[in-house]
């Protein structure tokens, strides 16, 4: 009976996350091709549905290519030809490349954002009062400073959480090369195998065709002789009759 094909039972969820993550990726494009800053609320909004979706769509893709790797080692046992397991590698490389371009386009988020708008000349002279004014608000000052510098912390964790992320994605295409290859490499093994199994069944039957003629040859040669014993004691019946 043949095993449960693992491969089947994550292809859904990848197919489903990848489907969520499509129209995220295209809000949060247009999103970042209008927003000003990269502190913008629906800008930041749209990077987190993202990156969340794009995490768990990494761990999904993960169990697939361990899925394509089990079933690798020995396809036959799931019911699959070497065809099938080469059609489901593509399907992961064509999964991997996506994901990817998707994480790269967050890495380029905070850099390549609208810069925000220059204040009016004309609202200068005003600022320099507003400052005069506000020399003695330091506590409000301190604490807008220590608002931006926790939006800076913050931006610094999502950047390492999609360098880790980014990595993985990485770590992933290597192993489907690394599999990619050992496919290669099984296949040459199993035409190798053919051609060998090819000669030894020649050499077998030619085996077989000369055993067979030693045989007959043999069977001619048995039947020749009882004859001539039997013609020979038939002439010496009559020779003893005929002495008689």
């Amino acid at each position: 009976m043949e095993d449960t094909d693992p491969f089947l039972q994550v292809q859904a969820d990848v197919v489903s996350t990848l489907q969520t993550s499509r129209p995220l990726f295209s809000s949060y494009i247009r999103i970042r091709s209008l927003a000003k800053s990269p502190s913008n609320p629906e800008l930041k909004q749209a990077r987190s549905e993202l990156e969340s979706t794009l995490t768990e769509l990494t761990a999904d893709l993960n169990d697939l290519v361990e899925s394509v790797r089990a079933i690798e080692q020995d396809p036959y046992r799931y019911g699959l030809e070497l065809e099938e397991v080469q059609r489901r590698r593509k399907l992961v490389d064509e999964v991997g490349d996506e994901v990817e371009k998707m994480h790269q386009e967050l890495q380029q988020a905070v850099s390549n954002s609208a810069p925000e708008a220059l204040p009016n000349p004309t609202e200068f002279d005003a600022a320099l009062e507003e400052e005069e004014r506000g020399r003695g608000r330091s506590g409000d000052d301190y604490y807008a400073s220590m608002e931006q510098q926790r939006q800076s912390e913050l931006m610094h964790e999502q950047d390492e959480q999609l360098d880790g992320v980014f990595r993985t994605v990485g770590n992933l295409r290597q192993q489907a090369d690394d599999m990619g290859r050992e496919l290669e490499d099984q296949a040459v093994m199993i035409d190798e195998v053919d051609t060998l199994a090819e000669r030894v069944g020649g050499k077998l039957s030619n085996g077989m065709s000369r055993i067979k003629h030693i045989v007959r040859k043999n069977e001619d040669t048995w039947s020749s002789f009882c004859i001539a014993t039997l013609i020979f004691v038939l002439v010496l019946l009559l020779i003893l009759l005929i002495a008689l």
